[in-house]
């Protein structure tokens, strides 16, 4: 069995496309996928599937909830290695001890032409953010809530993600290597 992390993206915020965790996991547990975990409401979930594809298990459990919640959610999923990949890959380690300041934004794909200047010009003092591969990381020590650069990476990458922030990303990646 390979361990997978499936990042929902726009669910239970705002009181929109409302999706209790309990519900989330009986979704997961009725495709067949085993030793599912849910990490807070925002749409985290550690599961283990024979299936090695990222992209068929995210479509899967798109439709999944699609057709038990009646709303499509974005759905990413990723390798273990994957996202223990992206947490060591880190370029702002200073950033893990205000772990509210680090943000990382997991992309569907590798972004083909990153507008780069654009997001230079938002950035603000003590903002700092690097793309590498298919994670736009970011640490804003001032927070993300008035920051035009947090505001426009979507845009300016012209790829679809899902953000993180530190304390989350730990968490996660804890669960996920926690023994059963």
């Amino acid at each position: 069995m390979n361990t997978f992390i499936a990042l929902f993206r726009g669910i239970n915020v705002g009181g929109k496309n409302i999706l209790p965790m309990k519900e989330l996991a009986a979704v997961f547990e009725g495709l067949g996928l085993a030793k599912v975990q849910t990490y807070i409401q925002s749409g985290n979930v550690i599961f283990q599937a024979e299936s090695s594809s990222t992209q068929e298990l995210a479509r899967n459990i798109g439709v999944a909830v699609s057709n038990s919640h009646k709303f499509a959610p974005q759905v990413l999923v990723l390798s273990l290695q994957e996202f223990r990949n992206a947490a060591a890959s880190n370029p702002f380690p200073e950033g893990e001890s205000d772990p509210k300041s680090l943000h990382l934004f997991f992309l569907k794909s590798a972004p083909s032409n990153p507008d780069i200047k654009k997001l230079e010009s938002l950035q603000s003092a003590g903002e700092r953010f690097k793309l590498i591969g298919t994670v736009f990381y970011f640490h804003a020590p001032e927070g993300i809530g008035r920051s035009k650069l947090a505001a426009n990476v979507e845009k300016a990458l012209g790829v679809a993600g899902t953000g993180r922030n530190w304390r989350s990303v730990s968490a996660i990646l804890s669960l996920a290597t926690k023994e059963k």
